[in-house]
């Protein structure tokens, strides 16, 4: 536990906790929309914010999250009006914030793609304090809308039919979820990084589904495996020297896969109990009906 002794270890695992926490909390509603790359799309333009705030001197997270958000927003728009069109209109989005991140930080005051790359793929040294500041005000933002508004989400995300004819306001919830995940994308950015980033909203709740059946048990579950492999990938990042990103989506990917693989255990072990418990000679679609009274067997 020598690693607590440093201020920047302190203020790596302060947000490596806080990211692990926002990421599932929002990607929930993402997988039950079928929206699980929305974050990786969000990375990209915040690459542009990041660029941005390197050129104009500012913080790179709060200008990072002010143009995810406006991204989040062109995104929602695109995809309610520009049906036909939307995936072209998306990726030039898309690879437009990359794009114009890599040309801005170049031609900031003694900027380079180097300084991109604490971004990109996350870095432990490099947590300032105002940047564990700006994290803590983003995340208290992300979990009073995942938590605060958990069941309008949830409904929106199962079915926006229904929510629409039950009074709901789809579009300003479908906005919000967009906003939010906007949000969470910077949070994590310094931890995991912008490229990253998705897979800790995204498998996280792939890994707890395997397990969980209703919304909030998998909801628990998932924030729980993303603060693990969150707090773990940033201590093995620190005794092992591995950039912090790749070794938390790693223990992800690793903690999906045996999830997976206990789940199907488990079926197995189920379906052996159950086959176990039927009578023997009658297969269980041949049950026979209870007996019928006299009058029935008498025809009346």
């Amino acid at each position: 536990m020598d690693f607590l002794n440093y201020a920047f270890m302190q203020r790596a695992l302060l947000a490596a906790v806080l990211v692990g926490i926002t990421a599932p909390a929002i990607g929930i509603y993402l997988v039950q929309r079928r929206q699980a790359l929305m974050g990786d799309g969000i990375g990209h333009v915040a690459m542009t914010g990041v660029g941005l705030g390197f050129l104009l001197s500012t913080s790179p997270v709060w200008m990072a999250t002010a143009v995810s958000v406006l991204g989040a927003v062109l995104m929602e728009l695109i995809r309610w009006y520009g049906r036909t069109r939307g995936d072209i209109a998306l990726a030039m989005l898309f690879y437009g914030g990359m794009a114009g991140g890599v040309m801005l930080i170049n031609l900031a005051p003694g900027g380079s793609t180097a300084n991109l790359t604490s971004y990109l793929f996350g870095s432990l040294s490099t947590v300032s304090e105002s940047d564990v500041t700006a994290i803590c005000v983003l995340a208290a933002f992300v979990l009073l809308v995942t938590l605060g508004v958990r069941r309008q989400l949830f409904a929106v995300s199962q079915d926006e039919e229904f929510a629409r004819v039950t009074g709901l306001p789809v579009r300003a919830l479908n906005l919000l979820t967009a906003v939010t995940a906007a949000v969470t994308v910077t949070v994590a950015m310094r931890v995991v990084g912008l490229l990253l980033v998705s897979a800790l909203m995204v498998v996280p709740v792939a890994a707890a589904q395997q397990l969980a059946r209703s919304f909030t048990v998998t909801f628990v579950t998932a924030v729980a495996i993303g603060v693990v492999v969150a707090v773990g990938g940033t201590v093995t990042s620190y005794y092992q020297d591995v950039p912090p990103g790749a070794t938390i989506v790693l223990l992800t990917i690793a903690a999906f896969l045996a999830l997976t693989a206990l789940a199907g255990s488990l079926a197995r072990r189920r379906a052996r109990a159950a086959a176990a418990a039927r009578p023997a000679g009658d297969p269980a679609e041949c049950v026979i009906p209870a007996a019928r009274g006299a009058g029935e067997e008498a025809g009346v």
